[in-house]
């Protein structure tokens, strides 16, 4: 691979990028970690609201008169097909883009109205990769690799360009990570350029395939995931990006579905920045101290914020009671006049607001004369939740959970 890709064309590809793509300047220093001085690469905010424009649109800015003339295909159920169909577009060049047929409307509108052609393939997206594989050979068509290509990694290696240029001082990049193609393009232009910088990988715990692949030493094959962070929801790295990680990037971490959903959620209170799952990996390993980062200088490229509204209420839900924002408190009461009200009391003196009340008055987990009393309530934070277990105990009352 280091054949294949030099500095040099990541700097070609700035420039084909220059008036093209977006460049959104750092954000910060922000609070979402108090031990370090975190910033934040705002990709969300590019053209089609993630970074893969940059990769798609070099990659067929390069292409031949006779590729050109062919056309190109491509399959994602997201970003990448957006990216394409821009850049194809954009270059004049025809485009037919493969997804699973049950791919959220809107991403195949998005698809549609940015002039690409679509093909809708029954199944999920190994389905639609293999149709798009058959196609090509059919029509010879150029396919357009989401991740794995030389230029598609140049292009998303401007990003290290654009980081540095901006922060020369940086001392350590996190980046998520899915097929590999962002921090392969990243990881291979800063270290090039400032070989001390530290480079953060960051995973879904549900898709953790590069992660696997660079502690085993090969490439592993996940036999599924499982994720809100569908846009790296990635079973197999790429043979390329796998080299580069392994080359190039100093750690590759994990975050839980929670953790991602208070990611999101503090970059849309503290930032006004709306991330997808997958573009907030970043946010959620430095927020929960996953890699090594006190009293550094340090950037998180927020990836992308194509995030479904139909389950951004869920998510949201999830940050909450992740951050300690919101709880359900348990408790087993006597089942007697007085009772409610008294905890009631508690909680409202201890600056709890009480969204809702339960009572199981059958739960086999109490005595005949008692219940079971769910009170989900908004609270400040872990502390506070801590302080009203606390003064509901010292009142007598049992907190079951």
């Amino acid at each position: 691979m280091e054949e294949q890709l030099e500095i040099s064309e990541i700097y070609r590809a700035a420039q084909v990028l220059r008036d093209v793509a977006r460049h959104p300047v750092l954000i910060g220093p922000t609070r979402l970690n108090q031990e370090a001085q975190i910033y934040l690469k705002p990709e969300n905010l590019q053209h089609t609201g993630a970074f893969k424009l940059r990769g798609a649109y070099y990659k067929i800015s390069q292409l031949t008169p006779e590729e050109r003339a062919k056309g190109v295909i491509a399959c994602s159920a997201g970003n990448h097909a957006q990216g394409v169909a821009l850049a194809a577009t954009a270059n004049g060049i025809r485009s037919l883009i493969c997804l699973p047929a049950g791919a959220p409307i809107s991403k195949i509108e998005a698809t549609r109205r940015l002039g690409a052609e679509v093909c809708l393939v029954p199944g999920v997206y190994d389905d639609a990769y293999q149709k798009a594989i058959e196609l090509q050979h059919e029509h010879g068509y150029t396919f357009i690799h989401p991740f794995d290509d030389p230029k598609v990694i140049a292009g998303q290696g401007t990003i290290g360009l654009e980081i540095l240029e901006e922060m020369p001082d940086v001392e350590a990049v996190i980046v998520p990570v899915g097929g590999g193609g962002l921090i392969a393009g990243i990881a291979f232009a800063l270290k090039q350029l400032k070989p001390d910088v530290k480079i953060y990988g960051v995973q879904a715990e549900g898709a953790p395939s590069m992660a696997l692949s660079v502690r085993s030493g090969r490439r592993e094959h996940l036999n599924s995931v499982s994720t809100i962070a569908d846009g790296i929801a990635v079973k197999e790295p790429g043979l390329n990006t796998f080299e580069f990680c392994s080359r190039y990037v100093d750690e590759i971490v994990t975050v839980t579905e929670d953790e991602i959903a208070a990611a999101i959620l503090a970059l849309i209170e503290q930032q006004k920045l709306v991330a997808e799952g997958a573009g907030a990996v970043s946010v959620a390993a430095a927020m929960f101290d996953k890699v090594p980062i006190r009293g550094k200088k340090v950037v998180c490229v927020v990836s992308g914020g194509n995030i479904d509204v139909t389950i951004l209420n869920r998510v949201i839900t999830r940050g909450l009671v992740k951050s300690g924002r919101n709880s359900t408190l348990r408790l087993d009461v006597g089942d007697k006049p007085g009772m409610l009200s008294g905890i009631c009391n508690i909680l409202a003196e201890n600056g709890a607001n009480i969204i809702s009340v339960t009572h199981e008055r059958n739960s086999d987990l109490t005595s005949i004369n008692g219940c079971i009393l769910s009170i989900e309530i908004e609270t400040r934070n872990n502390d506070h939740i801590a302080q009203l277990r606390k003064a509901l105990t010292d009142a007598g009352h049992h907190v079951v959970h």
